[in-house]
């Protein structure tokens, strides 16, 4: 009969999540993920598997948890839809000016790491800004509905210039780009939806 687990395995796995998130996959060693999870390497490995397996899941979860977080803010009724878009983009913006170690965020970093030479990575990585795209795409419908942005835009167009924003946002963040300037190219994007009044 195995022997139940000692420890607190989303603990665990989120200390990990911050050692990869820190220096990467690559740069990150087994002896370093064993260290943060407070666990030996044969431990490790026999709860949650290899390095690749390890990094997956708890990438898989950030993933998940970052859509949960888009979810909440923009999800609501029509009316109030287009100020929830708004706050969601000055969010982004925010948290990534204030990001003084500049760690970025784990989505992107992961993405331009690993996209190329594994393809579950790339799938989750492509789902996850998918499913971002359609919740924004929705929002802004919600927007139309409310009488908030002209009928004739395109939601998911609008969407997709949104998305596009806060991603290269985050990517300027990454390379240390001043605060205001992230804060200007996200009122500026912005100011290029088509809403009917204010």
């Amino acid at each position: 009969m195995a022997r139940p687990r000692s420890f607190d395995e989303t603990a665990v796995l989120a200390r990990v999540r911050d050692a990869f998130w820190s220096t990467g996959y690559a740069a990150t060693s087994v002896d370093e993920l064993a260290a943060a999870a407070g666990l030996g390497k044969g431990s490790l490995y026999g709860a949650f598997g290899g390095k690749e397996d390890l990094f997956r899941r708890v990438f898989s979860a950030y993933c998940t948890e970052l859509v949960d977080a888009v979810r909440a803010r923009l999800d609501g009724p029509d009316s109030g839809a287009l100020d929830r878009v708004r706050a969601q983009i000055r969010a982004v913006a925010r948290a990534t000016g204030a990001d003084a170690v500049m760690r970025g965020c784990l989505l992107s970093k992961a993405t331009a790491e690993l996209s190329e030479h594994d393809a579950q990575v790339a799938a989750t990585a492509r789902n996850t800004l998918e499913a971002i795209g359609a919740l924004l795409t929705r929002a802004l419908a919600a927007a139309q509905r409310a009488g908030d942005i002209s009928v004739e835009a395109d939601p998911q167009r609008l969407a997709g210039l949104l998305l596009t924003v806060m991603r290269g946002i985050e990517a300027l963040g990454k390379a240390g780009t001043d605060p205001e300037y992230l804060r200007a190219a996200a009122e500026t994007a912005l100011s290029l939806l088509p809403v009917t009044s204010e």
